[in-house]
């Protein structure tokens, strides 16, 4: 199974030409060539990317253009100016394999082994740029389509379909990796990670929050409450917004009139649009934003401007509401052929590296296909434990009515009609 876009290669340009001159370039240019240099100084905290206004074209940081090319971004350079050779193949690593543990939970719904799947084909590099940010002792709130940001907190990829098949209500213990459950309810995970982040803040940890959450969630009243509360008390959280540009059926543009990042002006903190299919990019600007959390300087909204390759969930058709021409577009960028090109180009790699990734791709999907259909079955009275704490009366009934509609199951004695 091929790890990569199917779009065939393009020929590199040069990032000496107009392309990419300062890392920083309009929405309308994220095929990969960027704005005319400003000159712009690197201000100490807060980037002039981030807190643009009225501007015709939003501004979008891109460290690594779809064809591969690297280019200077003076406000963010300093924050990936350590990454190695080892750690852009590490990157690399991640985005194949989670696309292919992907790709794996995709078939197994179509075989009947899992209920639904919510994939994030094209959305590798938001998700591990913005994950590897992270420390060990910041907290995440995902939604239920951050398999990437789980494979960089070490949760086992075949923990994250129990939930998905119906076997458990989510896999994991939280707490062992840092990473909250996945939050199927729409927008609410950003009010839980502003209540923990303002916890955070109270006890003085040094450690920040992220939440992480769709385009179309930026539309609930739970993210506008959680904006709200984050800026007045100056909680330590970055929202990290996936904008896919399609809220299952309906397009951003539907759901606002400015661009999402320009959002965050109206509640007092700083908002920035990173191309989300630039790994480097997500991870700089993610690092950034950790850091004002860290410092004190309250929360931040990341809008990493993205696109969802595939359909909504498995019970979506996008051929619907989208054309086939649109997705071709966005397949010329994706984020694993942009760092191979990287890497091929810059000398950082060989043939035997990509082989190898190959095998293991192949082998974490059989691990995965394995773990999935010898999963035990629950426990069918497991639904009515824990839903009050001492008990209840009611719950007691329904109990008792289910067990006599499984009981009319029970094979009829030998002779009996």
């Amino acid at each position: 199974m091929t790890v990569e876009s199917t779009a065939a290669r393009k020929p590199r340009r040069s990032a000496g030409g107009k392309a990419g001159a300062t890392g920083t370039e309009t929405a309308a240019e994220a095929t990969g060539t960027a704005t005319k240099a400003t000159g712009a100084r690197r201000t100490t905290r807060t980037p002039r990317a981030a807190v643009r206004k009225g501007t015709a074209e939003p501004q979008l940081v891109q460290l690594l253009t779809p064809e591969g090319d690297r280019v200077a971004n003076p406000e963010y350079d300093p924050y990936v100016a350590d990454v190695t050779p080892e750690e852009l193949r590490g990157l690399y690593r991640d985005m194949v394999l989670t696309r292919r543990f992907d790709a794996e939970a995709t078939s197994l719904q179509r075989q009947g082994e899992l209920g639904l799947w919510a994939s994030l084909l094209g959305q590798e590099a938001a998700q591990i740029g913005s994950g590897r940010a992270l420390r060990d002792d910041d907290y995440v709130f995902p939604t239920y389509r951050e398999h990437g940001v789980a494979w960089c907190r070490g949760v086992d990829p075949a923990n994250l379909l129990g939930m998905f098949r119906g076997v458990n209500n989510g896999g994991w213990d939280p707490n062992g990796n840092n990473f909250h459950l996945y939050t199927i309810v729409i927008g609410s995970q950003t009010l839980h990670a502003t209540g923990y982040a303002m916890g955070v803040a109270k006890d003085g940890a040094d450690s920040a929050v992220i939440a992480y959450f769709g385009d179309g969630a930026s539309s609930q009243g739970d993210v506008a409450e959680s904006f709200t509360f984050s800026a007045v008390y100056n909680a330590p959280v970055v929202f990290f917004c996936q904008n896919n540009q399609w809220a299952i059926s309906e397009p951003t543009e539907k759901q606002t009139r400015v661009p999402l990042y320009q959002r965050a002006q109206g509640y007092g903190f700083p908002g920035v649009r990173v191309d989300g299919n630039d790994v480097l990019g997500c991870l700089a600007v993610t690092k950034w934003a950790l850091e004002r959390a860290r410092n004190g300087e309250g929360p931040t909204l990341v809008e990493a401007y993205t696109y969802r390759m595939g359909a909504h969930t498995t019970s979506d058709d996008p051929t619907r509401y989208r054309h086939d021409d649109e997705r071709a577009a966005w397949e010329a960028k994706d984020p694993i052929l942009r760092l191979r090109r990287h890497l091929e180009a810059a000398n950082h790699t060989d043939e035997g590296f990509f082989a190898e990734l190959e095998a293991e791709s192949e082998a974490l999907g059989r691990r995965v296909r394995e773990a999935v259909r010898s999963m035990p079955d629950p426990d069918h009275f497991a639904i009515f434990e824990n839903v009050y704490a001492d008990g209840h009366a009611l719950v007691d009934e329904e109990r008792a009515q289910f067990a006599a509609y499984q009981a009319s199951f029970t094979d009829a004695p030998e002779g009996g009609n």
